[in-house]
């Protein structure tokens, strides 16, 4: 017994020592995490390396578990734009070198990227260079920007044109009992159809073929332009399923300019360098070059890039884990506009939109927030990969709308779905209820029986109320009529491209596009700009808060990959409230 109570204090003085210690190297991870946060100087001849690989998030968090050496930098629009910028005015940083690899995302996001290269090359003069292994179509179409572009001796090249993939769920739904009671506006409103369809109505096979064609014709027109070649050939290449060719053939079509090894390809860019073989290159990440020291003066006239990306929601609690996950909510939202609203050194603001839509009572206060803003300083709206119906219902009342030209946008519809689960609980369950009521519609939205039909007239006025306003807001804030609203509404998708010419948008631009818009609508020319919300703590993202989703949140949606919306749009079906302003959910496109 002596020697049993000798054993156990050991294990506990040994188990006190080991958290003592692992407490000390928390602190000191979090040190250089702290001091990793702040600026950084690159080294002379610097090149900013881009693996395009993984999928492009719209803006950066801080990741908990760089404390124990297992950080992901990730793929953050936000901090590449900011690299690029910044590698462009750094006089230590002599290119860019791209890795390709399988680069997934919205076309408009990767449009932007692209773009940023593309002002890169032009504004210093410096070199673009790309190599890969395997370049995806995306990536391909970022790094045909490049001056030169290798690949592997047994590398491939995708390049197979576009494809919008919808999942339905009408017939396992049947299967296990449950039937969606369904209360739309808009003939091409087609958010609904995946629960009582299987297979596209013919509105929205469509308005995709309408908007796949139009990013597909962006992706030909900027590659042929790049790569001096004519759209058509590019059109006939990706009929020929060219991941199958040899990498003489990609060079002999002027696809790539060169075939190289690795070790090779490091040799070359030590040439471009003005390296000799036996220096080391010196690379730097878009993290690190993003938070690069740089010259900037804090001045007084100041625009504030404010980022609302996700879903639009009541409130928090609609992610998979139940945190927020990426979502727009009216109450954080108020908020912040509201402080930019009242900060005098903030001349003007450039709201940052990448939303699909969502609740339409969540929509409309948002919308009634930035037209309070409107009325002190000017609001410029910048699309993302998505802006489209709730996205759009909150932007149509800016000062001035910027697009991506293959931005997802309009989708003005409204639709309901209340699911009937009776015949899954009375039949197949074995469940059943008896009520007592004291009025009509006591017992409106049981589950226990399906909507009766003056229910069902007085859901689907309530939509057709709600699309009323819908059009109404969009007229005010286009100087429209309210009619001309109604035709291109309808609840149909279109790209940016083409919601210029019908007048929904402004002008096609990117982030910068949208600055200088706002700088100009606000008579400043010497500005500084700064992003909102605030990033939250490591500890906010590893926990979540109101505001910004959790670390597991988003280790899950990383796990799961294109399957993550699909997961999250039926777990959360049962919870959308009535009325939904949301654009037709896709699983994915093929880029």
């Amino acid at each position: 017994m002596k020697d049993f109570f000798k054993m156990l204090g050991a294990t506990m003085l040994g188990l006190f020592l080991w958290t003592i210690l692992m407490s000390l190297f928390a602190i000191l991870g979090l040190a250089g995490i702290t001091a990793s946060e702040g600026t950084t100087r690159i080294d002379e001849n610097s090149v900013l390396r881009i693996n395009l690989n993984g999928t492009l998030s719209e803006r950066s968090e801080s990741n908990p578990l760089a404390i124990l050496g297992a950080a992901d930098e990730g793929l953050a629009l936000d901090d590449l734009l900011m690299a690029i910028d910044k590698a462009s005015k750094n006089e230590n940083v002599v290119g860019i070198y791209l890795e390709g690899g399988s680069l997934s995302g919205t076309p408009a996001m990767i449009q932007e990227l692209r773009q940023a290269l593309v002002r890169f090359k032009a504004d210093s003069k410096k070199f673009v260079v790309a190599y890969a292994d395997n370049y995806s179509q995306s990536s391909y179409y970022v790094c045909s920007v490049a001056d030169e572009i290798s690949m592997n001796p047994s590398g491939t090249l995708d390049w197979h044109g576009m494809a919008a993939e919808h999942m339905f769920y009408t017939d396992v739904m049947k299967k296990l009992g449950v039937k969606m009671q369904v209360f739309k506006v808009g003939t091409f409103k087609s958010a609904v159809e995946p629960f009582i369809n299987t297979e596209m109505s013919e509105p929205n096979r469509q308005q995709v073929t309408s908007y796949l064609t139009s990013i597909w014709n962006n992706t030909l027109k900027e590659v042929a332009a790049s790569r001096k070649l004519s759209t058509d050939r590019l059109n006939a290449l990706a009929d020929t399923m060219l991941a199958f060719s040899t990498p003489e053939m990609l060079i002999k079509e002027k696809m790539i300019d060169a075939i190289r090894y690795k070790d090779e390809m490091r040799d070359e860019l030590k040439k471009k360098c003005g390296l000799e073989e036996s220096n080391r290159l010196t690379f730097v990440s878009p993290n690190v070059m993003a938070r690069a020291e740089i010259n900037i003066e804090k001045k007084d006239n100041c625009i504030a890039i404010y980022y609302a990306f996700g879903d639009i929601v009541d409130d928090a609690g609609s992610s998979l884990m139940g945190s927020t996950g990426a979502t727009i909510a009216p109450a954080p939202t108020i908020k912040e506009l509201e402080k930019l609203m009242n900060e005098d050194d903030i001349k003007a603001v450039v709201i940052r939109v990448n939303s699909g839509g969502g609740s339409a009572y969540a929509s409309e206060q948002i919308w009634r927030q930035v037209s309070l803003l409107k009325e002190k300083k000017p609001v410029v709206i910048s699309m993302g990969g998505m802006a489209a119906s709730g996205g759009y219902y909150i932007s149509c009342n800016a000062s001035r709308i910027v697009a991506e030209p293959t931005t997802l946008t309009g989708s003005i519809g409204i639709f309901g779905m209340i699911p009937d689960v009776s015949e899954l609980v009375n039949d197949k369950i074995g469940l059943h209820y008896d009520i007592v009521k004291t009025n009509m519609h006591g017992d409106f939205g049981t589950q226990s029986r399906p909507m009766n039909d003056e229910e069902g007239r007085m859901l689907q006025a309530h939509i057709e109320r709600g699309y009323d306003l819908f059009t109404r807001r969009v007229a005010e804030g286009r100087k429209m009529s309210q009619d001309s609203v109604k035709v291109i509404g309808e609840g149909r998708v279109w790209t940016g491209e083409q919601a210029l010419k019908i007048g929904l948008v402004d002008e096609l631009g990117d982030l910068q596009a949208a600055i200088k818009a706002a700088a100009k609508l606000a008579k400043i020319d010497d500005y500084c700009t700064d992003t909102y919300p605030a990033p939250a703590s490591m500890f906010e993202n590893l926990l979540g808060n109101d505001e910004e989703p959790d670390f597991m949140e988003t280790q899950i949606k990383n796990m799961l990959g294109e399957w993550y919306e699909p997961f999250v749009y039926i777990r959360n079906a049962k919870n959308m409230t009535p009325v939904q302003a949301k654009m037709p959910y896709i699983l994915k496109i093929h880029n």
